[in-house]
């Protein structure tokens, strides 16, 4: 039986996507678009889910993009397209922290997945860029995220020259967020993730969603939106139990209430 083109797996409260497409370089498939956007909602509705990794297989590529050959520019590309749009939305809002593993090329529509998630940690081998004008096409829906992501003219400089980037200089641009040595990356990615499954789900839910409205908002307008979240996270169990905790100078325990 072949394995399907997206792996998903939750161990230890976290949701592991694996793009399973190795010898593609892990490009994204029709197939491996509705996996993501079924298992999304899977990890969205599993109490027992409290982080999202992202990553590719093996160590060569994270995702060099959409599969141009396998009919992501045929004729139905539209919707293939649209699809992906979809889950950068549904990815970038996702109401669980979103960690992505990059452990090697990570390219074109592969930027996407990557500043689509709330933290980025890299492999120092990996490579970025969006060469997509190289042959005739332009990064369009994942020049949202690079624009919320990088300034601007560093952003237009990358899609237009189609240069590959190393992982210091996608660090230095903030297209990532951590760079380690390869050899340590699983070591980082967990200790990330371990971290990430001890605190408040209920608490980290209500501000991803605050800071991403307010994002878009009026500094005063903002402002008063953060102080109505505010309000809203300190009447949660898990704020009387972690304000409890740290004076009684013991461990928390999260429910997600």
């Amino acid at each position: 039986m072949t394995a399907p083109d997206l792996l998903y797996q939750v161990k230890e409260g976290v949701a592991h996507f694996t793009i399973n497409r190795e010898k593609q370089r892990n490009t994204i498939s029709v197939q491996a678009l509705a996996l993501f956007l079924k298992h999304l909602e899977e990890a969205r509705a599993d109490e027992s889910v409290r982080v999202v990794c992202i990553t590719g297989a093996g160590d060569r590529a994270f995702c060099a993009g959409a599969d141009l050959g396998a009919g992501m520019a045929s004729g139905d590309g539209l919707a293939a397209f649209q699809n992906y749009a979809d889950l950068l939305k549904k990815l970038s809002g996702f109401s669980k922290p979103t960690v992505a593993r990059v452990n090697g090329a990570c390219v074109a529509g592969g930027t996407g997945f990557m500043l689509a998630c709330d933290i980025v940690i890299a492999g120092s081998h990996a490579s970025f860029g969006t060469p997509e004008v190289n042959v005739g096409l332009f990064p369009m829906m994942i020049g949202a995220l690079i624009f919320r992501n990088v300034l601007r003219k560093k952003a237009m400089e990358m899609v237009l020259l189609g240069e590959k980037l190393t992982a210091q200089q996608a660090l230095e641009m903030g297209l990532v967020t951590r760079v380690v040595p390869s050899e340590e990356l699983d070591a980082e990615v967990d200790k990330v993730l371990k971290t990430l499954v001890q605190k408040s789900p209920i608490g980290m839910k209500i501000g991803k969603e605050a800071f991403y409205t307010a994002a878009d908002l009026p500094f005063e307008s903002a402002l008063d939106l953060l102080a109505q979240k505010l309000a809203t996270v300190a009447a949660t169990q898990d704020a009387r139990e972690g304000i409890m905790a740290f004076l009684e100078k013991r461990a928390p325990q999260f429910t997600g209430k």
